[in-house]
């Protein structure tokens, strides 16, 4: 009976290692994270009620930052167009936090201990940085477009106006998404 619970455990544990498989149906991304341990819909809806950024939003900048994917990485560049080198930033996890905004974070937060492969921070993290944005930049917490371009600009380049096409591009897909997402939420109640 013990061996049995260890290998529940196990697995649960171990799949929250893993990007969900149906990533485009936000419902079906709960479904396959909302385990004993863990709750993404939880965490999500918590960040929503501290910082009043939806959860759609939330979940859409997810996607369009990481699929999904827990240690998300840019590619490395090549030296020689052939040997991998080195990264062109130090974006990492769910969010794709940079070193300097996630130390940011976790001074202003005092949540010193948190990881932004871990989903709960992560989310956590986003929703903290398009509140900040919404304080800084002025930006409406349902405007998904200017808050994604605020995320990937940042909040000086933002108010710079240097939105270029990729930027641009992002953020229009993450502004589809959350409508998607919206929909979704609303479709199977949650």
């Amino acid at each position: 009976m013990m061996r049995a619970l260890f290998l529940v455990a196990l697995l649960t544990l171990g799949s929250c290692a893993t990007a969900p498989s149906r990533i485009n149906d936000v419902c079906a991304v709960f479904d396959q994270r909302d385990g004993w341990f863990n709750s993404w819909h939880r965490a999500a809806k918590k960040t929503e009620r501290e910082f009043g950024v939806p959860v759609p939003i939330l979940m859409a900048t997810i996607y369009a930052e990481s699929g999904f994917s827990p240690y998300a990485r840019p590619p490395r560049t090549k030296l020689f167009g052939f040997i991998p080198w080195t990264r062109p930033s130090t974006a990492y996890g769910y969010s794709q936090a940079l070193d300097g905004t996630w130390s940011r974070y976790q001074a202003e937060t005092g949540n010193w201990s948190a990881s932004r492969s871990n989903f709960a921070n992560a989310i956590h993290f986003i929703g903290w940085y398009h509140a900040t944005s919404n304080r800084v930049n002025g930006i409406a917490l349902n405007d998904t477009y200017n808050l994604y371009l605020a995320y990937y600009l940042g909040h000086s380049g933002y108010s710079r106006g240097t939105a270029n096409a990729t930027a641009q591009q992002g953020a229009r897909r993450a502004a589809n998404m959350a409508i998607r997402y919206a929909g979704q939420m609303q479709a199977c109640g949650r």
